[in-house]
């Protein structure tokens, strides 16, 4: 059978109960590596290998997307703990990984747990008051995509708010390696809520000085720099922070080590302006 576990936000303890008795019955666990990491733990295996009493397997978006088979394999005549970081339908990968599951006849079960998708709301905004969650890509100097631009601005045009989930490269081949037929990784990167408001404000600078949310920039809720953003690092953990502050400030805050988040507001009720008190920036 394969389980797909959820491990909460970022501490070895976020795991629920049911999921760790189940990881310490399976006989492969495998970790996914790429979409997220816990906060100071997917790095060290040794901890994470002594809190289960299992072996425990990297999976990188190589093995998760181009050798899945492998994992479903340990699933047809034993148990298999495929672990995600997060809730496991967080990532549209996991889900492909139950149907290929279903192809197979293979049984599976999920087991959910907390994710940024509904732990954001530790910043003061009502949940139900968010829009499409979007993700930005970190650029390069040749590749700056901005199409998350226009799910901002129609979050934006309704009032409602957007999560901004934050791109992290683990295990990238490098391409300047590949070019001379070596096969040689990256550092891991993570973006920060800095960068990417960094590249929010760079995109008004590509298009307009004000990128209205019906192509008016005069119109009262028009999306700038000057908008009001809020960065989160490290939710869950001790050391949780939370900033909230204009765009064009956001640029140069320091929220620390990953992993980070960024929200771009929308229309606020009474109580969600109370909370924002708590976080906002002088």
């Amino acid at each position: 059978m394969l389980f797909l576990i959820g491990l909460g936000l970022c501490d070895l303890t976020d795991i629920t109960v049911k999921g760790l008795e189940i990881v310490k019955r399976c006989d492969h666990i495998y970790l996914e590596h790429y979409t997220s990491v816990l906060y100071n733990v997917s790095d060290n295996m040794e901890q994470l290998e002594k809190f289960y009493g299992k072996k425990v397997i990297l999976a990188d978006r190589e093995m998760v997307e181009s050798e899945a088979d492998k994992i479903l394999d340990d699933s047809v005549n034993s148990d298999a703990a495929f672990l995600v970081v997060g809730d496991p339908l967080g990532a549209t990968t996991h889900t492909d990984l139950i149907l290929r599951a279903i192809q197979r006849n293979i049984k599976y079960k999920i087991i959910h747990n907390a994710s940024i998708m509904n732990a954001v709301g530790c910043c003061g905004l009502q949940l139900y008051n968010f829009g499409e969650t979007v993700s930005i890509p970190l650029w390069t100097d040749t590749w700056k995509p901005n199409s998350f631009m226009e799910k901002i601005i129609s979050n934006k045009s309704r009032g409602l708010h957007t999560l901004c989930l934050l791109d992290i490269k683990v295990k990238e081949k490098s391409l300047e390696a590949m070019m001379k037929g070596k096969l040689v990784y990256e550092p891991p990167r993570f973006m920060t809520a800095s960068q990417a408001a960094s590249q929010i404000v760079d995109c008004f600078k590509m298009e307009s000085n004000t990128i209205g949310v019906t192509g008016d920039s005069n119109i009262e809720h028009s999306f700038s720099p000057n908008s009001f953003c809020i960065g989160l690092a490290r939710v869950g953990s001790d050391d949780q922070t939370i900033i909230r502050c204009k765009l064009s400030e956001m640029v140069d805050k320091d929220l620390g080590k990953p992993l980070h988040s960024l929200v771009i507001e929308g229309n606020l009720h009474p109580l969600e302006e109370d909370m924002l008190k708590l976080y906002t920036a002088e």
